[in-house]
């Protein structure tokens, strides 16, 4: 039997080489980004209004995500009878991480929303690694010259808070000043639950910018189909995904955790089916914060979501895009 380039060049195992999203190729120019996917990381975390470490998230998810990625041209799902990640037809480079300014919240967010401009302005998809959730902002931001996005928010906190003290730019005011921008046509949060940051006013305010607020219970009781169903079909989907969305007994580093989250399979057959009814065309995975978990099951979580999302998003989109 012939081999293929991937059997006759290295081995290249997971804990060999540099450290990069996927073991993908590295693009630090930004001016020449060539690609279907640009990863960038915003390890920024001073929004943080309890344990902070999410800075460390960026590279916790990247070397977690080494394991994804053994060589074969692609990954193959028997569930699903699909190669997906294709080497020859989808391209993923890594380029870096946005530069952080120690204290300056508005300066940090300025050069995480330069590297996503930079991304859609070479036609790729951005995929930002956070960083707590205040990244989100500048994420969303700048899409504001982009095509209108629907914004699909799992969490277990909904994010809404409009101003506390002054902050209003910190990990509890994401969504509500994305509902505030034009190019927002509406939200999805799901996994909302128990008590958290946000007061009855904020989810009066959410659902009056028109968000669907659904706790895990509700998602669990409609299932898969009954949630996508609520979801606008045939428009563009940005994701954002807190990783305290999840239980935090698969995962556990974060700084906010909260009981009674989502498992695995309940969020990526819901990301699957998504990508099934519209085309996804931006994501930010936030709040991953290593040190909190010994083992760094959190950032195969993170890493392993990732992977597949991306899979289901470009086999979706070349089944829109055959003849």
């Amino acid at each position: 039997m012939s081999k293929n380039t991937y059997e006759t060049g290295r081995l290249n195992l997971p804990f060999v080489g540099h450290c990069t999203f996927g073991k993908q190729p590295v693009c630090l120019d930004w001016d020449k980004i060539d690609a279907d996917v640009a990863v960038l990381g915003a390890p920024f975390d001073m929004g943080t209004q309890y344990r902070a470490g999410a800075r460390f998230g960026p590279r916790a998810i990247r070397e977690a995500s080494t394991l994804f990625s053994f060589g074969h041209g692609g990954a193959y799902d028997f569930e699903d009878d699909v190669v997906y990640l294709p080497v020859d037809k989808v391209r993923i480079v890594d380029m870096g991480d946005a530069d952080i300014v120690h204290t300056d919240t508005i300066k940090s967010h300025a050069n995480i929303e330069f590297g996503v401009r930079k991304i859609l302005q070479a036609g790729a998809m951005p995929v930002v690694l956070g960083g707590d959730h205040s990244v989100h902002i500048p994420c969303i931001r700048a899409y504001d010259d982009q095509a209108p996005v629907h914004i699909i928010h799992i969490d277990a906190h909904l994010d809404f808070v409009d101003e506390r003290h002054g902050v209003r730019y910190g990990h509890g005011n994401p969504l509500r000043r994305a509902s505030e921008m034009k190019h927002v046509t509406g939200l999805t949060q799901m996994g909302i639950r128990n008590v958290s940051s946000s007061n009855k006013s904020d989810y009066d305010a959410a659902r009056k910018a028109g968000s669907d607020i659904l706790s895990v219970r509700d998602v669990r009781r409609l299932g898969t189909e009954g949630v996508l169903k609520r979801i606008p079909k045939g428009v563009r989907y940005y994701c954002t995904i807190d990783i305290d969305g999840f239980d935090p007994s698969i995962a556990p580093g974060t700084g906010t955790p909260s009981h009674g989250g989502f498992l695995y399979y309940e969020i990526l057959e819901l990301l699957q089916g998504l990508t099934r009814q519209g085309e996804v065309v931006g994501l930010d995975l936030v709040e991953v914060a290593p040190d909190y978990d010994p083992g760094g099951v959190t950032g195969f979580l993170a890493a392993q979501l990732l992977m597949n999302l991306l899979g289901f998003v470009f086999e979706a989109r070349g089944r829109r895009n055959s003849p």
